[in-house]
This record gives C-alpha cells, sequence and structure tokens, in this order.
C-alpha cells in the first residue's frame, strides 16, 4: 500500500514539473529575445556614439584606435610592449586617434607619458587620449580570496562596460589579458578586436598542478590534502578553462609573447588561423656598451638574480641552490657572492623578503646573501656588469625578460628548464650554447659550480654567443612584427 502511495506521489510530481515546462519554455524564451532587443539597442546607440567621437574637426572621420591597459603607469614590461606597439601604430598610421583605458586616477595623461619617457626612453610622436576609469579595484586580487580567477574575470567585464560607455574605438586591443572584455567591445561595442597576452588566465600547466595535487602559489596546503577540495577545484578549473575559451576564441587577431604561451592559448583558445608569436621589446641595446671580458669581483665571483619578489619567482630555490654550491667549495680561494635584486610591490613584498633573510640565516649563508630593493637602473647596470653568473629560478615563466636583460649584459644564465627560457631565449645560436638550465636545488648547485669551474674563455665564448642571439628580442624586430600582426586588423577599416 505504502509502495503505490509513493508510486502515485512521484506520478503526480512528474505531471507537475511536466505542467511547467511548457510555460517554462515560453518565459525563456521571452527573456531572451527582449535581453537580445535590449543588447541590440544598446549597441546601436554605442554605434551612434562611435560615429559621433571619430568625426573630426574638418568632418572627416578618423579611426579610433584603443588599449585596455589598467596599470599602464605599472613600469613593467608589459607596459613597455604597450608604448613600444603605440610608438609603432603611430609611425604607420599618424592619422589615427589613439586611446588608452587606464585606472591609474592618481596621475595625469602627462605624468604617465612622463613616466613612460623616464623609464623606457619612449616619447610618442602624437597625442594619447587617456580614459580613466573608476572601478579598477574590481579587478584587484585582494577583492576575491576565494575564487580569485572568476572574480577578476567577472570584474574585468564591469570595468570593460565603464570603459566602452566612455570611448568606442573602432580597434580594440586588450594588451594585459583581460579576454573577457573581448566579447564586450566586438558584440556590444561593435569593435574589431585583437588581444596581446603576456600570461594565460589559467593554463593546462595549472590544470596538472590541481589535478596532482601538488602544492604550489595559487594551490594551497589544505586543498592538495583534500581529495574532495582538489576534485572540486579541478572541476571549477576544468569550467573556467573552458569558458575562458570562448571569450578568447572571438579574437580577430592574437599576439602571444613566446612559444610557451602559444602553446597554452592554442590548446585554450583554438585560434590557430589567427594567432602570432610576437616577442615583447627587449632594451637590449641598453646593455651592450658592457664589455664582454671576464668580470670580476676582487676576488671572487658574483652571482646576480633580477626579479620582482613575487611567489613564483621561487628566490627560496636561489638561496638553497647557493647554499649547496658553498658546501661544494668549488672555488677554494675565491669567495662567492649571490646579489638578489627586485622590486617591492607592497607590504606582502616586504615579508617575502624578510623571510628569505631568514632562510639566509637559517642556512648559514646570510653574509654571502645580499637584497637589493627596488635600485635604480643605472646600479642594475653596474652588478649586471661584474656578474660572473645570472639566475632565473621562476617555473614556466611566460618569457623572461630579465633572462634576456643578463644575456645582453654580459653574464652566464642559468635558467629554469620550463616555459620561455627554455623554448625561446636560452637557445642555440647558429649551433653553440648560449646559457644553462636545471630544475632542482642540487640542478642548480652542479651547474653553477661547472659554469664557475670553466676557463675565463670559454665562459667568454658563451657570453658572446648570448648576446647575439638577443637581438631577435630588440624594439625594432617588436615593432616589425607587431604589425605585421595587426596589419589585418587595420586592413578592414582602411579598406
Amino acid at each position: 500500500m505504502a509502495a503505490a502511495e509513493r508510486g502515485w506521489c512521484v506520478c503526480e510530481l512528474l505531471r507537475f514539473f511536466y505542467s511547467l515546462f511548457f510555460p517554462g519554455l515560453i518565459v525563456c524564451g521571452t527573456l531572451c529575445a527582449c535581453l537580445i532587443v535590449v543588447l541590440w539597442q544598446v549597441r546601436l546607440l554605442l554605434q551612434r556614439k562611435k560615429k559621433s567621437m571619430s568625426t573630426s574637426k574638418n568632418g572627416k572621420n578618423q579611426i579610433v584606435i584603443a588599449f585596455f591597459h589598467p596599470y599602464c603607469n605599472a613600469g613593467g614590461g608589459g607596459e613597455r610592449v604597450l608604448w613600444c606597439a603605440l610608438r609603432a601604430l603611430q609611425k604607420k598610421y599618424p592619422e589615427a586617434v589613439y586611446v588608452v583605458y587606464t585606472g591609474d586616477t592618481n596621475v595625469s595623461g602627462q605624468q604617465i607619458l612622463e613616466g613612460a619617457f623616464r623609464r623606457f626612453s619612449i616619447r610618442l610622436t602624437y597625442p594619447v587620449r587617456f580614459v580613466f576609469l573608476r572601478k579598477r579595484y574590481l579587478v584587484e586580487d585582494s577583492l576575491y580570496p576565494h575564487f580569485t580567477l572568476l572574480g577578476q574575470s567577472l570584474g574585468s567585464i564591469f570595468l570593460g562596460w565603464e570603459a566602452l560607455t566612455q570611448c568606442v574605438p573602432d580597434i580594440y586591443i586588450d594588451s594585459m589579458g583581460y579576454a573577457f572584455t573581448l566579447p564586450l567591445f566586438k558584440y556590444i561595442g561593435g569593435c574589431q578586436v585583437g588581444s596581446y597576452v603576456h600570461y594565460p588566465t589559467i593554463s593546462t600547466d595549472m590544470l596538472s598542478v590541481v589535478k596532482n595535487q601538488n602544492v604550489g602559489f595559487n594551490n594551497a596546503a589544505f586543498i592538495t590534502n583534500s581529495p574532495f577540495l582538489s576534485k572540486a577545484k579541478l572541476i571549477y578549473y576544468h569550467l573556467f578553462a573552458f569558458i575562458y575559451g570562448l571569450v578568447g576564441s572571438c579574437c580577430d587577431i592574437v599576439m602571444v609573447n613566446s612559444s610557451w604561451t602559444l602553446n597554452h592559448i592554442l590548446s585554450l583558445w583554438k585560434a590557430g588561423n589567427c594567432t602570432n608569436i610576437v616577442y615583447p621589446p627587449c632594451d637590449v641595446q641598453t646593455f651592450l656598451d658592457i664589455p664582454l671580458h671576464e668580470k670580476k669581483m676582487t676576488p671572487g665571483h658574483l652571482l646576480v638574480s633580477v626579479g620582482q619578489f613575487r611567489p613564483e619567482k621561487n628566490h627560496p630555490l636561489q638561496i638553497r641552490a647557493f647554499a649547496k654550491l658553498l658546501d661544494k667549495k668549488v672555488t677554494k680561494s675565491s669567495p662567492l657572492k649571490l646579489v638578489i635584486i627586485g622590486g617591492c610591490r607592497n607590504k606582502e613584498d616586504e615579508l617575502r623578503v624578510n623571510q628569505l633573510r631568514k632562510l639566509a640565516e637559517d642556512l648559514g649563508v646570510h653574509k654571502d646573501v645580499e637584497f637589493k630593493i627596488n635600485i635604480p637602473f643605472d646600479e642594475l647596470k653596474n652588478y649586471l656588469s661584474k656578474a660572473t653568473i645570472g639566475l632565473h629560478t621562476m617555473w614556466n615563466e611566460h618569457f623572461g625578460i630579465g633572462v634576456v636583460e643578463c644575456m645582453a649584459a654580459g653574464t652566464v644564465i642559468l635558467a629554469h628548464n620550463s616555459g620561455g627560457p627554455k623554448l625561446d631565449i636560452v637557445v642555440p645560436h647558429e649551433g653553440e650554447i648560449t646559457g644553462f638550465l636545471a630544475e632542482s636545488e642540487e640542478g642548480y648547485a652542479e651547474t653553477m659550480a661547472r659554469i664557475l669551474s670553466m676557463s675565463a674563455e670559454e665562459r667568454f665564448q658563451i657570453r658572446k654567443n648570448a648576446r647575439a642571439s638577443v637581438s631577435r628580442f630588440s624594439d625594432q624586430e617588436f615593432e616589425v612584427t607587431f604589425l605585421l600582426s595587426v596589419e589585418n586588423l587595420l586592413s578592414t577599416i582602411y579598406q
């Protein structure tokens, strides 16, 4: 009897849901149709706004080219790409109007341009209009202690909407990696869209770290210790990667900074027909006046590391490997010194430096390790001019501008055996060795010992090969490859 009643209840419940199916379908269809109409009306309004903005004083239409770079005043490698890209475009298309969307509301546009000249010696020929965004806090990682990738990506949509409503360009280029803004500008703004990808928001390597339950700076120990949390995070990452691939696939042109980034973007965005490698512009010319003869401390050898004090740079590996090197006593009569040069952005970075100092003390090498924080460029160049070895330890560095600078300055580079350094930078030049790669503490220590045991002539030849190889990362090479990549994007507008 009870079983029959339960069966009757289930049948009634199914009938109830079935009766709601068609009304629900109609309601959903109506809402979707209304949304499409609203979005279409918004697009038409934005198109009218675009026409009024692109009309010059003499009545002629001007092409508006906009870059989305909320941190354009930061002074890093990504910002150098922005200013070099603008300079290249202004040389070839001087009649266009150039716009930069920025969240640097605490400075003026003129101060931003002066900062670009002071940091990179780049001065633009024609004016740039800055659109100042008030909602940059929406893409700050500190706002999202959990689900950071999703939070920042959704926040970038709102930030992109603020940008779009203030200026509707003909061509939109995201130069900071905010891929979720691309469909907004393409389908709502009616723009031609392009992207310069420094680092994919999510990568297959990140998926493998979570899948294998490996501890990392973006995969906390409490997650790796829980099979349930690891599986839940893996599902979240897969879903995010799928959506990331969808928004990226709407790009008209894609530029990536290295072979490593290319492989990940091709896997996620499926846009191989419009994706090209455009190496970032490195200021190699600045270091070419450093002589290549054997550089010495008096007496001994100097080892130098250059990079911001961020967790992914893995500075602890450098100190541990250096401690192992000292234990090997490869240079019995010549002292060794490790100088770690980097920038501190905030209190968290300063705390990392203190932790590194404590690690050096614990390993008993604190007298042989120095930290140089936020030093001027001339001082950095001076250290590189004296160094025998340049160190880099970040796993899967997307490119590695610091590695290029060390090679241009004439140090013997020892970089991590992954990412851009492995695939693009520390590679043979005309069949000759240009540097070394390692992974583990022991591997780094052994390779450093090998470099120091070489003769001065052997090291000279490696430095000579390295310096000859980095010309492909110059400003001039960047301009050529960048303009070739955006040519198709601009040709549709200039027809």
